[in-house]
């Protein structure tokens, strides 16, 4: 593991005294990148560089990538719909919207994530799998791997392996898949199982599947393994060295302008903002004391911000001039946990110094951050 650190980084110097121009203009045909970062926003943010700058009609590019645990969703996905928000912040696993379509999946160290980049006119995701799948044959004959129409892999023709999702540009296009080698299972199954009840969305449903590792079919294979196997036959199937250039996603000398496309996928307003408008209609069962309380709360959310908000509390719970307080402040505010703590938290400043108003207001509140 050392070895290939140093071996990296020795690569990395190598590229980093070349030349951007003679550096991107070096392999005719093809080129076949790797990423030595393990940042999910660093390497959304290489896809949308290589796709916005470089001349795919000169040479098309393989771009290998792998993230520490991350979600990631499509283009045009809620994330309330798609996964588990409580438990990523329990467990600091990042959330990551992507520029293409398709449905949500859990990178970990053990996930890797190809990326095929063409001009739009030799875009072709079936060939690309074609290609992977026969990159797995080469390395074990025995594995029993191919693509559906769906443009999965299936392992064992029932088990799948890798997802696909696409992005078509006005000219240039990429296809990226995964590939699952020895993901964490137990955490992708946690954390794509989401908790909310009550969502209405159009947004773009994900698909579930069964999936297994190629690890528990053969535990020799390793993602480098993986890796270099596919690597091997793109440069042959391009007529290329079978050379794998080494880059590092932060630098600017290399990527000008990169780090504001990583800082932009990063951004709440890209994350959450760009969620399709949804509505939420759920009923809370507060329990309180000797009781228990059903509270309906009805809410429209547009660009991830409260747009229309009602809660049926019962009469008396709350003095009338809190619960309009309530509703006026959370009405065009983030749907967000941490802005309605923020929000809540200082509506209760101005409220009456009394213990069983404050016990209310903070089960009420408690239950509706719960929602988020």
């Amino acid at each position: 593991m050392v070895l290939q650190s140093l071996k990296n980084c020795l690569w990395l110097s190598c590229i980093l005294r070349t030349p951007k121009a003679c550096f991107w203009s070096t392999a005719s045909g093809g080129l076949i990148i790797q990423s030595v970062s393990n940042d999910v926003y660093q390497n959304l943010a290489v896809e949308d560089w290589i796709h916005d700058h470089m001349d795919l009609e000169k040479q098309q590019v393989l771009f290998l990538w792998r993230n520490s645990p991350a979600v990631v969703i499509g283009r045009h996905q809620n994330p309330w719909q798609e996964c588990n928000l409580r438990l990523l912040r329990q467990k600091n696993i990042k959330l990551a919207r992507r520029r293409s379509g398709g449905g949500t999946v859990y990178h970990d160290l053990g996930n890797i994530n190809l990326t095929f980049f063409t001009t739009r006119k030799k875009y072709e995701r079936m060939e690309n799998l074609k290609l992977v799948v026969k990159a797995l044959k080469a390395l074990r004959p025995q594995l029993d791997v191919h693509v559906t129409d769906r443009y999965d892999i299936l392992l064992d023709r029932q088990y799948k392996i890798s997802g696909t999702a696409a992005k078509l540009g006005r000219t240039s296009a990429y296809h990226h898949c995964t590939l699952l080698c020895n993901v964490d299972k137990f955490v992708l199954s946690s954390v794509l199982k989401s908790p909310y009840k009550g969502l209405k969305s159009n947004a773009t449903p994900s698909v579930p599947a069964s999936v297994k590792n190629l690890f528990e079919e053969d535990p020799s294979l390793t993602s480098e393994m993986l890796l270099d196997a596919i690597a091997k036959e793109y440069a042959m199937q391009h007529q290329i060295d079978h050379h794998i250039t080494v880059i590092n996603p932060a630098d600017e000398t290399l990527l000008p302008g990169i780090s504001n496309k990583t800082k932009e996928l990063q951004t709440w307003e890209w994350v959450y903002g760009k969620t399709p408008k949804f509505s939420v209609s759920t009923c809370l069962n507060m329990a309180y004391k000797d009781s228990v309380l059903d509270v309906k709360v009805n809410m429209d959310v547009k660009h991830g911000r409260i747009e229309v908000c009602n809660i049926d509390l019962p009469e008396q719970w709350l003095p009338p001039g809190l619960y309009s307080e309530l509703v006026k402040s959370l009405t065009g505010s983030k749907f967000c946990p941490n802005e309605t703590t923020t929000l809540v938290t200082t509506l209760l400043r101005v409220c009456p110094q009394d213990d069983e108003l404050h016990s209310r207001w903070s089960l009420l509140c408690e239950n509706m951050i719960m929602l988020m």
